[in-house]
C-alpha cells in the first residue's frame, strides 16, 4: 500500500499569467504558497486484475481506458499501472470549485503514488511537469501551470514561466520570525460559492490579447511581492495583493461578482491590507492579508463566511506510507 499527501495552495499574486497563451510569448510570474490542507491518495494492490477507484463515486472496471475519472485514467497510462489496484482519493476540504488548486494536487498525488507503487522515485520537477502534461495536454483543461508546481514543491514559491515553455522555480526561504509573521497575517474565508474554473479560465484565455496591460501589471506585482519578502518585508505581500485584485478582476467577467466585491471592500474597510479570491475567481475562498490587530474586525465584517484556519506548508507532495506486499506469496 502507498499513501501520498499533497498540499493545496493559495495563489498570492500573478495568477492568470501562468496560462500558456500568455507566458509562451510574454513570460509569466506567480507567487504562491502551499498550505496545511491536503489531498491524500491511497494505492493498494488487489488480489484480482480489476481496477477500483473511490472518490465522490465508485468505479470498478477491467480496463484503464474505461475509467471515467480522467485524471486517474491518464495517471495510470503515464505510470504504466494497468490493473490489479484500488485507488482512493481523499480531501481535507470539498475539492470542487475551491480555488485552492485541488485538481492539480490530485494529479500530482496520483502520479507520486503510482510511481512509488512501481518502485520509482521521482523529483518534484518531474511530478509537476508530468501533472501539467496530463491536465493541459492530455485532458485539454484551459488552466495554467502554477498549481502543479505548488503541489509538487510546497513552500513559498516564486514561479517564472517562459517565454517559451521553460519554468523556473525559486522557493523563498524566510527566517522563522518572518515566516510566522506572514503566516499569522493570512486569513481564508469560504464564500459559499462553487464554480467551474474552466469557464472563467476559458474566457481569460480568449481575452489575453485585450488584457496585456493588466497581465503585465500582475507579473510586475508578483515580482514586487517576491522581492519584498526576500528583503523580509512581509507587508509587501498585502500591498501587492491589494493592487493585484483590480487587475485580476479585469481578466474575465466571471472573476468577481457583487457578493465578492462587497466582501473584499468590507475586509479592506476593517483594516485588511489586501483581499482577493483564490484561484480563477468567481467563488471558492477569499484570501485576506491582515495585521493581527485588525483581524477581529475583519472576522466580524465577514461573519457570514466560514473561516478556514491555515498554516503554510514547507513540504510538497510526500509519500507518507509505503509498504510493499506481494499478495501472491
Amino acid at each position: 500500500m502507498i499513501i501520498t499527501r499533497t498540499p493545496l495552495r493559495i495563489g498570492l499574486v500573478g495568477g492568470g499569467t501562468d496560462l500558456p497563451v500568455y507566458y509562451r510569448e510574454h513570460g509569466g510570474r506567480v507567487l504562491n504558497a502551499a498550505i496545511d490542507k491536503y489531498i491524500y491518495v491511497v494505492v493498494k494492490q488487489r488480489f484480482d486484475d480489476e481496477i477500483y477507484v473511490n472518490y465522490s463515486k465508485k468505479e470498478i472496471v477491467s480496463r484503464v481506458e474505461d475509467l471515467e475519472h480522467e485524471l486517474v485514467r491518464e495517471a495510470m497510462h503515464m505510470t504504466g499501472v494497468r490493473g490489479g489496484v484500488e485507488i482512493t482519493t481523499l480531501a481535507d476540504i470539498p475539492s470542487a470549485g475551491s480555488g485552492l488548486g485541488s485538481s492539480s494536487s490530485v494529479t500530482v498525488g496520483l502520479l507520486h503514488a503510482l510511481f512509488a507503487y512501481q518502485g520509482r522515485q521521482v523529483t518534484a520537477k518531474e511530478l509537476a511537469d508530468r501533472a501539467c502534461a496530463i491536465e493541459i495536454d492530455r485532458c485539454r483543461k484551459p488552466i495554467g501551470k502554477q498549481d502543479q508546481y505548488a503541489a509538487a514543491y510546497g513552500g513559498l514559491c516564486d514561479l517564472r514561466f517562459g517565454p517559451g515553455d521553460d519554468t523556473e522555480v525559486e522557493r523563498i526561504e524566510l527566517p522563522r520570525r518572518q515566516w510566522r509573521e506572514l503566516q499569522d497575517e493570512l486569513m481564508l474565508f469560504y464564500t459559499g460559492i462553487t464554480r467551474s474554473a474552466n469557464t472563467i479560465l476559458g474566457e481569460q484565455t480568449a481575452n489575453v490579447g485585450d488584457r496585456l496591460p493588466q497581465l503585465k501589471q500582475l507579473v510586475d506585482l508578483a515580482g514586487e511581492a517576491a522581492d519584498g519578502l526576500r528583503a523580509l518585508d512581509v507587508s509587501a505581500l498585502g500591498t501587492a495583493l491589494r493592487k493585484s485584485w483590480d487587475a485580476k478582476r479585469a481578466l474575465a467577467s466571471g472573476v468577481s461578482n457583487a457578493q465578492i466585491d462587497e466582501a473584499v471592500e468590507a475586509a479592506l474597510a476593517a483594516g485588511a491590507s489586501g483581499a482577493k479570491v483564490t484561484g480563477a475567481g468567481g467563488g471558492g475562498f477569499l484570501l485576506v492579508t491582515c495585521p493581527l490587530e485588525h483581524q477581529h474586525a475583519v472576522r466580524e465584517r465577514l461573519s457570514g463566511m466560514k473561516e478556514l484556519p491555515i498554516q503554510l506548508e514547507r513540504q510538497g507532495s510526500r509519500v507518507i506510507f509505503n509498504v510493499h506486499q506481494d499478495i501472491w506469496s
